[in-house]
């Protein structure tokens, strides 16, 4: 009988041993497949069975210079008229502007505890010259030894990021958003150097769902990381609510204001729209005593809600 005792107590433990080992067959971790560090080996066919199992999963990501060679590539006319670094008629005062607001956007970076990568560009109301501003901080940008930078027209209601290039319309951030084209079907690369463009793409009727159907913020989430920078052209907050849906996706936005002609009462009504969002801070555009398209200034230096005058609050 102690025989017989002894055999089932051996074959219990032997079973526990199995069932406990049983798991590791099925590591998460790659590590999880080394050699037990009891034994100091394994055994060779587990060793197949176990790197076999765990092998993982290929990440999908995008690299720059595999997007710069895939992705389409139209040939661009930039218009000089609304490129501040190509048109002598604003002089270098212009392009300094841009400059500033360049090294203040890095400043918020360094200072901030937080991602800050994607920044929407908006404004209160129509023609306050966001378009502008948008294109011009990537032009600033690119400027910068190995720095990139992707221009997204999220205007999808009236877009014109394009124009200043002189890039093709469609297909773009509409298309993809309808699940028509993929990411390197829409994202154009016109030209040397580390500008791209998604255009607002096709003309649509439900502008205000498809940025709120999710793939817009995969599409996000995929190219962010290839970028230095990730810019994004929204509607103007007040008229329609896309603009406070894009906020939502991105680290940092910032609200323009036209010198002249923006109502303080209005600009103040944006920021209201805007609380509880990533507010960095209000460019203040075409300021008259500069020459053509005049000053643009940048206030605030860290997020937080800014007055009509700019102002911390």
């Amino acid at each position: 009988m102690s025989r017989i005792h002894e055999a089932l107590k051996k074959a219990e433990q032997e079973r526990a041993t199995f069932q406990a080992a049983e798991p590791e067959t099925l590591p998460i971790h790659p590590e999880a497949a080394a050699p037990s560090p009891v034994d100091g080996h394994a055994d060779s066919a587990d060793a197949r069975v176990q790197t076999a199992v765990i092998a993982p999963t290929k990440v999908d990501y995008l690299r720059f210079d595999d997007l710069r060679v895939q992705c389409a590539r139209p040939t661009w006319h930039h218009d000089p008229d609304t490129n501040v670094f190509l048109n002598p008629d604003t002089g270098s005062h212009g392009a300094e502007q841009f400059r500033t607001l360049r090294s203040r956007l890095y400043q918020l970076r360094a200072g901030s505890k937080q991602p800050l990568r994607s920044v929407l560009i908006t404004s209160a109301v129509p023609a306050e010259g966001k378009t502008f501003v948008a294109s011009n901080l990537a032009q600033a940008i690119i400027r910068q030894p190995d720095r990139r930078a992707l221009l997204i027209d999220a205007d999808l209601r009236c877009p014109r990021l394009h124009v200043p290039l002189g890039a093709p319309l469609a297909p773009g951030l509409t298309d993809y958003l309808r699940g028509e084209a993929d990411e390197l079907a829409i994202i154009q690369h016109g030209q040397e150097g580390g500008l791209c463009l998604i255009a607002g793409g096709s003309e649509v009727t439900n502008p205000s769902e498809l940025l709120s159907n999710g793939r817009l913020q995969e599409l996000l989430d995929r190219v962010t990381p290839v970028f230095d920078w990730v810019i994004l052209d929204s509607p103007p907050c007040l008229p329609v609510a896309d603009a406070s849906v894009l906020a939502d996706l991105c680290d940092a936005v910032l609200l323009v204001v036209r010198a002249g002609s923006t109502p303080g009462a209005v600009a103040e009504r944006a920021c209201q729209q805007l609380q509880g969002r990533p507010l960095a801070g209000v460019v203040l555009n075409a300021v008259e005593e500069a020459p053509a398209y005049g000053s643009y200034y940048y206030y605030g230096s860290g997020y937080g809600t800014p007055d009509a005058k700019g102002s911390r609050r």
